[in-house]
């Protein structure tokens, strides 16, 4: 298993548009052309990569010193109240992160569910417990992959930065993934400013101490909100979110790890990420 990265590595969620072909294998290649540094795979529909093209991918994504990770499918739902669904989703899980390991990826990143009916107590509870028997059995396997849980955009969804935070602290073997664009829209567009970055980053090295901001998972795009969280991902140009000030927060708290662009023109905004971030790197 790879390393953790010893700076920000800046990358696409998925194949990036401008991809000759739409593979991974492609896309780790383009990556690479365009002087990125980092791929996340997305399986929003399903595991359906087989462990033979899992490991051609790992063979080139490493000839490039691309760096991988995966998104386990959309439709997990470890709250849910039926059974058979809490299941699924605990297979979704499995295969994502048995799937990353082949693929030389460090982390699986995933949404937890919703509250639905449930309290957020009820909620937090519930999928502590669907959470704790799939870390049981990654150990017991010792698939060394990281589950990364998700800060969600929308009220309705299990994910504040407290909940995953608290969920980290208690369960080892995960870590965050921190959605900026999502905490953004969650707060209806109010932390939107450098010492609100610094914050959010700040609380994360005082709850999971200095390793978590050298080894971060970070998605972050321009987005569209309303009263009830996220709407769409925009192009971060497009948008009022102050991404040179968050390139500053990062920066000043010598944050390290993997930004994941998740913007449309996801490879444009990856760029320009990495461009603020050289320029800011290079004047401290």
């Amino acid at each position: 298993m790879p390393p953790a990265a010893s700076k920000l590595l800046f990358g696409t969620a998925g194949v990036p548009d401008s991809t000759p072909q739409t593979s991974s294998i492609a896309a780790a290649a383009h990556i690479h052309k365009l002087g990125l540094d980092a791929l996340e795979v997305e399986f929003v529909r399903g595991v359906k990569i087989g462990p033979d093209s899992a490991r051609e991918l790992r063979a080139k994504a490493e000839s490039l010193g691309i760096a991988l990770s995966v998104h386990a499918p959309y439709y997990i739902n470890l709250n849910s109240a039926e059974p058979g669904k809490r299941l699924q989703s605990q297979d979704h899980l499995l295969r994502s992160a048995r799937m990353a390991r082949e693929m030389g990826a460090r982390s699986a990143v995933f949404h937890a569910g919703y509250y639905h009916a449930a309290t957020p107590g009820e909620t937090y509870d519930a999928i502590k417990k669907e959470l704790a028997q799939v870390l049981s059995i990654l150990k017991s396997e010792r698939n060394p992959v990281r589950l990364r849980i998700e800060t969600m955009g929308k009220p309705s969804q299990f994910g504040s930065l407290d909940e995953v935070l608290t969920l980290c602290q208690e369960l080892d073997g995960l870590a965050p993934c921190l959605d900026f664009s999502h905490l953004f829209a969650r707060d209806n567009g109010k932390a939107n400013s450098y010492l609100d970055f610094h914050r959010v980053l700040s609380k994360v090295e005082k709850r999971l101490g200095r390793e978590a901001l050298k080894d971060v998972h970070i998605h972050i795009s321009g987005i569209e909100y309303n009263q009830k969280g996220e709407i769409r991902h925009l192009n971060l140009p497009e948008t009022s979110y102050r991404y040179d000030e968050w390139i500053e927060a990062v920066r000043d708290l010598r944050v390290e790890g993997m930004v994941i662009c998740e913007s449309p023109a996801r490879e444009d905004d990856a760029r320009m990420l990495k461009g603020l971030y050289q320029n800011y790197s290079r004047k401290s």
